[in-house]
């Protein structure tokens, strides 16, 4: 005679169907580190990149010449004003719609028609990612400048710094980012070369984090008579690490040092301009006070380089904004602000201004910093 099949209890009804759902997630969440793991963007550590000139524009470079430098952290065109971010200690995740950074983008080039550099660093410039709602953003800027005397910056080199096809937190996700770093010249630029630098993060946290680099373009510096001088006139634009735990920053700084002396002992003439994510020792930034519970940058010993080196930075008004609340209708006497975008230059260079521009952070989270050098002789 068959046994009677002995019915399950509620409880263990319960446990049976939590365990089903468990074990799902387990392997949703498995086979997604499977996909980012396959897909991660693994650079090289040094990888030539595509200069690509647009128009007539064939500038050369000659000594003694003036120039005008911008460097600016665009925040994807999507953390103006308005925007607070989780990773700063605010809520959001999606921070505009496309609207919006439509807006900042128009905002953006608009300052840049009204700067009129010889040379343009960006950072933070999205090519297809979701947080930017898939606009390439590199183009549109460069499309808007087309009809002013902007457009001269017609030589242009990319590097990705962030390259994930999905980044899984917080909720709702960050989803897929196609971000990097933008150079823009008046100038005809020879040969432009991405360097990796250190990556603080170990798998898995890696994979979705950035691949932060040095963009390093050359523009070769002219005689008068035209002929070549051996010497170039060399540009680095950067964003350094930011969320790490000091480590990382030290750790990209001395590359970076290492980079640019090189270049230094060859006896080019060296620009290094963009977002340090920390301020120079020598920057009184004395009038933006630390806040408890905000973001706090790191500092670049100016003494861990040589003497080849100068440093600058405008503080008459800040760089960066914290993220932990949007700016527009707070209080902005207590705001967090920072040092932060500024420039490392050869002693080659004599540099007559340097000037933040306050925007009042309607477009970025940062403000744009011009600088205007002129370089030396042979």
């Amino acid at each position: 005679m068959n046994k009677e099949k002995k019915k399950r209890k509620p409880w263990q009804s319960v446990l049976i169907w939590i365990a089903r759902v468990v074990t799902v997630i387990v392997l949703c969440f498995a086979m997604l580190l499977v996909f980012l793991t396959v897909t991660e963007y693994r650079p090289a550590d040094q990888e030539q990149l595509e200069v690509v000139s647009s128009g007539d524009n064939n500038k050369e470079l000659k000594f003694n010449t003036s120039l005008k430098l911008m460097t600016w952290n665009v925040g994807y065109g999507a953390l103006g004003d308005n925007a607070d971010f989780f990773m700063d200690g605010g809520k959001s995740v999606n921070t505009a719609d496309e609207a919006r950074v439509k807006e900042n983008l128009t905002g953006i080039a608009d300052e840049i028609k009204t700067i009129d550099p010889d040379v343009l660093f960006l950072q933070e410039v999205d090519l297809n990612s979701s947080r930017s709602h898939d606009i390439n953003e590199q183009e549109s800027i460069q499309n808007m400048l087309q009809g002013s005397s902007a457009s001269q910056l017609s030589n242009s080199t990319f590097a990705y710094n962030f390259k994930v096809s999905f980044i899984p937190y917080p909720l709702p996700p960050i989803g897929k980012v196609n971000s990097g770093i933008v150079t823009l010249s008046s100038y005809s630029i020879e040969e432009a070369t991405r360097y990796q630098l250190p990556c603080p993060f170990s798998w898995p946290v890696r994979l979705a984090n950035l691949k932060r680099c040095v963009m390093v373009d050359r523009i070769p510096i002219m005689n008068e008579d035209g002929s070549a001088s051996g010497k170039y006139l060399v540009l680095a634009n950067l964003h350094l690490e930011a969320y790490d735990d000091g480590e990382g920053k030290i750790a990209q700084t001395e590359m970076l040092r290492e980079i640019l002396q090189k270049e230094a002992d060859e006896g080019n003439y060296v620009i290094a301009g963009g977002d340090f994510n920390q301020t120079f020792s020598s920057i009184d930034d004395s009038m933006y006070p630390e806040y408890e519970g905000t973001w706090q940058c790191g500092e670049i010993d100016e003494n861990e380089f040589s003497s080849d080196w100068q440093f600058h930075m405008d503080n008459s008004v800040p760089t960066c904004r914290s993220l932990d609340r949007a700016y527009v209708g707070a209080d902005q006497t207590d705001f967090q602000y920072y040092m932060i975008d500024g420039y490392i230059v050869s002693k080659n260079i004599d540099v007559s201004s340097i000037k933040t521009q306050s925007k009042a952070f309607r477009n970025s989270d940062h403000n744009p910093v011009v600088m205007e050098v002129k370089l030396g002789n042979n």
